[in-house]
């Protein structure tokens, strides 16, 4: 049986069964206590850094060579999420590891969940148990394990943190080796919570001409609904000088269009003294001509003091014209009930300023239908908001109570009747079209992504709008004027009618290879090498964990000559 394991570690707050990992918060250093079958043998005890590992396999030495497996990389959610899938991808290929999208011949799955919605944990729990049922390791990582890691699906496994993804590495690694290790803690500096982990680390994008930066994680507001408080907790933010040097190493690299993601970006910078507006001046000032910023999510009251500011660096011709602004409903009485501290007058401020000081700007909004205390006229009230504004891009969700949350306490509206609303509200949603008026214009355009098709390019004008041009050679990650010669209800259709304008940068990155490498030639060759099974292998890599394995079988035949040691590393 294995023997539990005694750690002082501030990563989780669980108390598990013999069969997990037994950790306690404690200031002292964090240990492993070997536990021997031979009642003659002392204990022994050594220091570990921030993790707790069980062993499953009666001490032998793993044959396995780290950094020489294939990796299935999944990933859930808002591009915060993608982001950190990114930064995890990077640092295990970084150390050899092979990042593939076969999961049937990969050797350990790493799951990134979400936590938002039911559909997307209850698709996460499914892939879990597809995992199992294959004979896969599996690691998980996300929101779903930050904020509820005593899940019974997830019992067993190796998880991840939010805030922890710098050490994805070992968790890997060790999990390979039949371990358990778990890392839930907060990144913190002189005890106070910060971004998490460096935005320095190696990445592989998912696009090679998109960046997204991270700039904080967690918020200021505490929504009767949200189960992401749950996860990435309190606000935290990043300098702005770690973010402007990831946003100029990212330039340098190739990448046209840097995404700005949070869980609320207009809270940016109030735990530090700064400001969403302070950041984005700096950021300006390093885009090069070419190349476009985007702004991500923003909650009303975190922008209601800035608007001015805002405005301005949305008028900035390298800063798409574009803001997500999640309403979630249009009634007073609903809104006080979710606790998210705006008005609907606030709102409408927020709104009726923006689109009277930035012209043409999209204004994207959410909208929860079926919240437990709405009642018929408060949906109403949503209703003739959003006919008011007409928005452009409307993301509709009904309402699924979250575990844990306020809102999943209080009593529940007929699922039927949610529906319902659901309906009558995309009824409104497609009865108009948002886009007819740009018929004939012509629109500058920065083309990154191949349209789903694959007969098109996808470009985005100022204002963050999707235009569909055709695929001629040359125009990806490009910027030129086209002619909108048709329009429909989620996207336009141009026309190229002038030159090329190429960025003032290099060629970006070649897709899938590792962003942050100090010998960007070295990357763009890959030195791996390919084995029979078709994984790609660092010889450099291989070659020293070959020496560091014959000398551990050294170790283990002229020092721990016990084989009755039951090992917890």
């Amino acid at each position: 049986m294995p023997s539990k394991t005694f750690a002082g570690l501030d990563d989780i707050e669980d108390l598990v069964n013999q069969d997990e990992v037994l950790t306690r918060q404690t200031s002292q250093p964090n240990f492993v206590r070997m536990r021997s079958h031979n009642p003659l043998k002392n204990k022994t005890e050594r220091p570990i850094s921030n993790t707790s590992l069980q062993s499953e396999n009666n001490g032998l030495i793993q044959s396995n060579i780290p950094g020489t497996q294939s990796i299935y990389l999944k990933t859930w959610g808002c591009t915060h999420n993608s982001s950190d899938s990114e930064y995890m991808a990077g640092q295990l290929a970084s150390y050899g590891y092979h990042i593939t999208d076969a999961c049937e011949m990969a050797d350990l799955w790493l799951l990134n969940s979400c936590t938002v919605k039911n559909p997307a944990e209850d698709h996460f729990r499914n892939m879990v148990e597809k995992g199992h049922k294959m004979g896969k390791p599996v690691v998980v990582a996300g929101c779903v394990p930050q904020g509820a890691p005593r899940q019974e699906y997830i019992k067993g496994l190796s998880l991840i943190g939010v805030q922890q993804i710098d050490r994805v590495v070992e968790v890997v690694e060790e999990t390979l080796k039949g371990n358990t290790v778990r890392l839930l803690g907060q990144k913190k500096v002189n005890s106070k919570k910060v971004g998490g982990a460096s935005l320095s680390l190696p990445k592989i994008r998912r696009n090679p001409l998109i960046e997204i930066i991270s700039i904080n994680t967690g918020c200021l507001n505490a929504c009767t609904y949200c189960k992401t408080k749950h996860a990435r907790g309190e606000l935290g933010s990043y300098p702005i000088s770690e973010i402007v040097e990831r946003a100029k190493q990212s330039f340098e690299e190739g990448v046209v269009e840097i995404w700005l993601t949070s869980e609320d970006t207009g809270a940016y910078g109030r735990d530090i003294g700064t400001s969403l507006p302070k950041l984005l001046l700096h950021l300006v000032e390093v885009i090069p001509d070419g190349c476009m910023l985007r702004i991500g999510m923003t909650n009303p009251p975190y922008i209601l003091e800035h608007l001015e500011k805002i405005a301005t660096v949305l008028n900035h011709p390298r800063v798409y014209a574009f803001m997500h602004i999640p309403v979630q409903s249009g009634s007073d009485r609903t809104l006080y009930e979710m606790r998210r501290e705006y008005t609907r007058e606030d709102f409408c401020t927020v709104v009726d300023f923006l689109r009277s000081k930035v012209p043409g700007i999209s204004i994207a909004t959410d909208i929860i239908c079926g919240f437990p205390t709405e009642t018929e006229e408060d949906f109403e009230e949503t209703m003739d908001l959003c006919n008011k504004y007409k928005f452009p891009s409307l993301f509709m969700n009904q309402f699924f109570a979250r575990p844990g949350t306020p809102a999943a306490r209080m009593p529940q509206i007929n699922r039927q009747e949610i529906k319902k609303r659901t309906k009558k509200l995309s009824e409104l949603f497609q009865s108009y079209e948002p886009y007819q008026h740009q018929l004939g214009k012509t629109q500058t355009v920065l083309v990154t992504e191949i349209a789903h098709d694959k007969i098109h390019y996808v470009g985005h004008n100022k204002y963050y709008e999707q235009v569909l041009v055709e695929n001629e050679e040359g125009l990806m990650g490009k910027m030129f004027q086209v002619k909108i010669t048709e329009t429909g209800k989620h996207y336009l259709r141009g026309k190229r009618v002038s030159p090329i304008i190429s960025p003032t940068i290099v060629d970006s990155l070649p897709k899938g290879c590792v962003s942050g490498a100090t010998n960007k030639a070295e990357v763009k060759k890959s030195t791996n090498v390919i084995t029979p099974n078709g994984n790609r292998r660092n010889p450099v890599v291989v070659t020293v964990l070959i020496l560091a394995i014959v000398f551990a079988l050294f170790l283990k035949r002229f020092i721990f000559r016990d084989n009755n040691y039951l090992w917890t590393v």
